[in-house]
């Protein structure tokens, strides 16, 4: 029996892998590290707050106090850092708190897990902190390959990379990183590319594409990132760091395509739009030292996984309705940011 530290709870990637752990683990105890804020939905993990292996703790991972009062209580054998503001949209408009939260954040947590001598600190990590490559690039990023992030948001999660490695180095901290490709699947904010076209869709309202719609992403869906990060806990040695993603690339114009064919829609609801400041062209990772070292490979198709994706939003429209209705981005107005 264990317990499980995991730092922003409340998102999407988080509040699954919470709900995928209790299910394998169910004698381990999950503590579940949040604020509800923007990125973060208590709703999104209410099926586990009645369950005696489940505790939530209120509290940042900017404010020290509050993260050594919780591990001064639970003692946990691992902390795993979902913990960050992210969407690069926000980002351009509120630099500010991505710093606060993904770099400062993550010291803070670092520092207290240096203090109470956890066993295992995990970092989730970003395909995005290695800038991006050209659409016709044979490049793919490594796991050695430099840092050279674009975004405010890129570079938030760039500089909690670099504080990680040092905890490693100068105090020794046993950590590991792992660096994912673009997740998707159910519970992820109506901000993000896949959720905000479908709900859209939903309502018969017109996507906003950018005007660079070719520009790609790695597309890996959270349930396999999840399995990926039992192994990564479960064998990983520390020190440890690995690009984890499906090589599985999808533009922008075609995930368009693929929810107006699952719809039914034409190519009418298409609406192109300036391109946000920033706009990364292409993420690629090479993910063989990860798949070699574990055997690790994807289960869950893009086809498969996108469909599955858009049947859980038009099945849970009381969930997202009221995230959709606080929408803080425009995407469609960013010739309004110059």
């Amino acid at each position: 029996m264990a317990t499980i530290v995991v730092t922003g709870g409340y998102g999407f990637i988080g509040s699954n892998f919470i709900r995928y752990w209790m299910a394998r683990y169910p004698d381990d105890k999950i503590v579940n590290y949040d604020l509800p804020n923007e990125a973060g939905n208590p709703e999104n993990v209410a099926d586990c707050a009645d369950s005696p292996a489940y505790c939530y703790v209120s509290g940042s991972i900017a404010d020290f106090q509050a993260v050594a009062d919780m591990l001064e209580e639970h003692r946990p054998d691992c902390i795993i850092n979902f913990a960050a503001e992210s969407h690069n949209s926000r980002a351009v408009r509120d630099p500010d708190i991505f710093f606060r939260t993904n770099a400062l954040g993550t010291q803070t947590l670092l520092e207290a897990a240096r203090r109470f001598k956890v066993a295992r600190f995990h970092h989730i990590s970003t395909c995005e902190v290695y800038g991006d490559l050209a659409l016709d690039s044979p490049e793919t990023f490594r796991e050695d390959s430099p840092l050279l992030p674009n975004t405010p948001y890129n570079a938030s999660k760039a500089a909690a990379d670099l504080a990680v490695r040092a905890y490693a180095k100068t105090f020794k901290l046993p950590v590991t990183v792992s660096m994912c490709g673009n997740n998707y699947g159910p519970y992820q904010h109506p901000e993000k590319l896949i959720p905000h076209f479908t709900t859209r869709l939903i309502d018969g309202r017109k996507i906003p594409l950018y005007k660079s719609s070719l520009h790609q992403r790695e597309w890996l869906h959270v349930d396999d990132h999840c399995r990926a990060l039992e192994l990564i806990l479960n064998k990983a040695e520390t020190g440890s760091r690995y690009n984890v993603g499906s090589g599985h690339e999808e533009s922008v114009e075609g995930i368009a395509d693929s929810l107006l064919a699952i719809f039914g829609l034409d190519q009418s609801y298409k609406q192109y739009v300036p391109d946000r400041p920033g706009h990364d062209r292409r993420y690629l990772l090479d993910s063989s030292k990860f798949c070699n070292d574990f055997g690790w490979s994807t289960q869950i198709g893009f086809e498969q996984g996108l469909a599955e994706t858009v049947k859980w939003y038009q099945e849970n429209e009381k969930w997202w309705r009221p995230l959709v209705e606080r929408l803080a981005i425009d995407e469609a107005g960013w010739s309004e940011a110059k």
